[in-house]
């Protein structure tokens, strides 16, 4: 493939029976990458981390080396964001990508397309696999994942009952939050019949029954090896996470440990002592926000006491001197009827003075509109009356018409010896053609 697109390319520079060719760089980096996609690509290689960063791009630059040699790599945003682990230097790996040059350096480069931990083998594949076909379903959206009760009525354990991370949670719980009863759902969590286990407990959890008293459920197990925490990458357990009617907090692991679960879960935790904490606040903070609310509730009532002895004191000083109020109450009286007394005449008044103006405007109308009218009729008159024939004829015109009053108006509409009619202003006169003249 190189060696036909190098054919198609003419040298520069050196005579054509130089028998050495010369090539411009960029031409010549093009056909060595031609050369690698069609030898080399896709390629999987193994070695050592070095000199790796991110940019604020998201992109990674780093180079893999092992005792033989190295080669620059270069992991684009969309392949960095994939990663479930932290790459850092010397930290063995397995890379799948392509090989290329990098044209403005002339170097050789290797964009890689996934990233995985050294000797992780196919269930880390697996776990790659499902994680971004649950993604592309938009079941990791923070969008879709609800918000922990503040103060739940209780909360629910799925676990295992011989596990460590069942001690861990209940301790956790009677420290910071003994009030709050727990509800303990078992299920095995590590093995074949683990995964099966969790989801019935899931969905017992999210009955009728036990949903009207537990608030928020814990998804919690110790930390171990991929194989151990297997049974939480389960497809079937993930949508059972999502389909749960009350909010799950997935606490799996060691803070470095990520399954399925906790991508799905509403919220993740590091540990499962971190997942309890989440869901429990201290009793301490509930027992000063109450008194809080004490202090507010006395402050207010005492309010409440000093305004309405005030306002008893007050009718107390009215009703020990009655009259007093009801002179005051007929000096009000008075003023009122006065001022209704004014408002009245005050109207009236107002609304004879429009009668009047409205009257006088009327009339005014009325004739201007007879006036209108009469000079319109005036001006029909004068414009019917111009319009009289017999105007015409009185300026010694005739009108021209045969013996059945038919009018002529051409020459040819007559003939030699034709009688016809001519009408005067005063009269009428029979006439025969006697010639013919056309203009």
């Amino acid at each position: 493939m190189a060696d036909a697109f190098l054919s198609r390319e003419k040298p520069v520079g050196a005579p054509r029976d130089s028998g050495v060719r010369i090539w411009p760089v960029g031409s010549l980096l093009r056909a060595i990458a031609d050369s690698l996609e069609a030898r080399f690509n896709p390629v999987a290689v193994q070695g050592e981390l070095t000199g790796f960063s991110r940019a604020s791009s998201g992109h990674c630059y780093f180079s893999l080396k092992d005792a033989q040699g190295q080669v620059r790599c270069a992991m684009f945003r969309r392949a960095a964001g994939l990663l479930d682990f932290s790459p850092r230097d010397g930290q063995l790996v397995e890379l799948r990508g392509r090989l290329g040059v990098y044209e403005p350096r002339g170097e050789l480069q290797l964009v890689v397309e996934s990233m995985r931990q050294s000797g992780q083998g196919t269930l880390f594949e697996q776990f790659l696999q499902l994680k971004a076909r649950l993604e592309a379903e938009g079941l990791f959206e923070s969008a879709r994942k609800r918000p922990l009760p503040l103060m739940p009525r209780a909360i629910g354990v799925v676990t295992s009952l011989g596990a460590a991370a069942l001690h861990d949670v209940i301790t956790a719980l009677q420290r910071r939050a003994p009030h709050i009863p727990v509800v303990i759902y078992p299920a095995s969590v590590q093995g074949a019949q683990a995964a099966g286990e969790l989801r019935d407990a899931l969905r017992k959890a999210g009955g009728r029954r036990e949903q009207d008293q537990v608030d928020v459920l814990l998804l919690v197990r110790g930390g171990g090896a991929m194989e151990d925490l297997w049974a939480f990458n389960d497809e079937a357990l993930a949508r059972a996470i999502i389909e749960s009617p009350m909010p799950v907090v997935c606490g799996v692991g060691h803070e470095t440990d990520f399954t399925i679960a906790d991508f799905c879960a509403d919220v993740r935790a590091p540990t499962p002592t971190a997942a309890a904490e989440l869901c429990a606040q201290p009793q301490a903070s509930g027992l000063n926000a109450l008194d809080i609310v004490l202090s507010r509730l006395q402050n207010g009532v005492e309010r409440q006491l000093q305004s309405h002895n005030q306002r008893l004191d007050r009718a107390a000083l009215r009703v020990s001197q009655p009259s007093h109020l009801v002179t005051r109450q007929q000096a009000r009286l008075a003023g009122v009827a006065q001022n209704l007394r004014h408002s009245i005449r005050a109207n009236l008044l107002h609304k004879q003075a429009r009668l009047d103006a409205l009257g006088t405007g009327f009339t005014k109308e009325i004739n201007a509109s007879v006036q209108r009218s009469r000079q319109q009729l005036q001006n029909a008159t004068m414009r019917l009356e111009l319009l009289d024939p017999k105007l015409v004829l009185q300026r010694g015109y005739a009108w021209l018409s045969d013996l059945q009053g038919q009018p002529i108006t051409a020459a040819t509409m007559t003939h030699i010896g034709q009688p016809v009619r001519a009408t005067l202003a005063d009269g009428e006169v029979d006439l025969t053609v006697a010639a013919r003249r056309l203009i």
